[in-house]
């Protein structure tokens, strides 16, 4: 059997993660103002325009992992950066509905497929709370993708992440929510923005 169908149902169940994923974000970007480009969002010293870059360079990148390799150039500045995210997010969704791979090479590693794709669900639920919060709206990630969400988190974020692309992980408050559990683990706070560390995993980042 090859690789490729030994991953079919964990990717499937990846593929799932990763559109719950892009339905929460694609709420938060409906929220972006022209004048919320300047906000500051919980990744400290980033700017939401700063992000929304960071955002697509991501989306390229977990969208070229398909074709079972990772070489991405980053984006070119548009000014329409809300809308090309929302055509590459659906973009994303189909050539993963679609993708047969087993492994991805990124840099000199090999990663399973379906744990990359669960990667690319935790960048861009994680970030979609990133917009949220920068945009004032504060939306939660709903609870059931919070949880899944943190499973991930806890198999691929290292101890050498943290200080670098994460803060230490924080107690949350009591009584936690899903999402504030998950925030917490990654070293963000839920309050207000500009104050916290570090950034979800991204592929050339896990493989550094």
């Amino acid at each position: 059997m090859t690789a490729a169908l030994t991953s079919g149902p964990e990717l499937a169940r990846a593929v799932e993660l990763l559109e719950r994923s892009l339905g929460y974000t694609r709420v938060a970007l409906a929220g972006i103002g022209q004048d919320d480009l300047d906000a500051p969002t919980p990744c400290s010293g980033w700017t939401l325009s700063r992000l929304l870059e960071h955002m697509e360079d991501a989306l390229d990148a977990f969208t070229e992992a398909a074709s079972g390799q990772v070489e991405v150039t980053p984006a070119s500045p548009r000014a329409d950066r809300v809308d090309s995210l929302r055509e590459k997010a659906c973009t994303l969704l189909g050539v993963w509905t679609e993708a047969r791979t087993g492994s991805v090479a990124v840099g000199d590693r090999q990663l399973d497929a379906p744990l990359l794709v669960e990667m690319a669900a935790l960048e861009i639920a994680v970030h979609g709370w990133d917009v949220a919060q920068a945009t004032g709206r504060r939306t939660p990630i709903p609870d059931d993708l919070a949880r899944g969400l943190q499973l991930v988190a806890a198999r691929v974020v290292r101890p050498a992440d943290r200080g670098s692309r994460f803060g230490p992980a924080r107690r949350p408050a009591a009584p936690a929510s899903p999402t504030d559990a998950l925030m917490a683990f990654l070293g963000r706070m839920t309050g207000p923005v500009g104050g916290n560390s570090g950034e979800p995993p991204s592929p050339e980042g896990i493989a550094s």
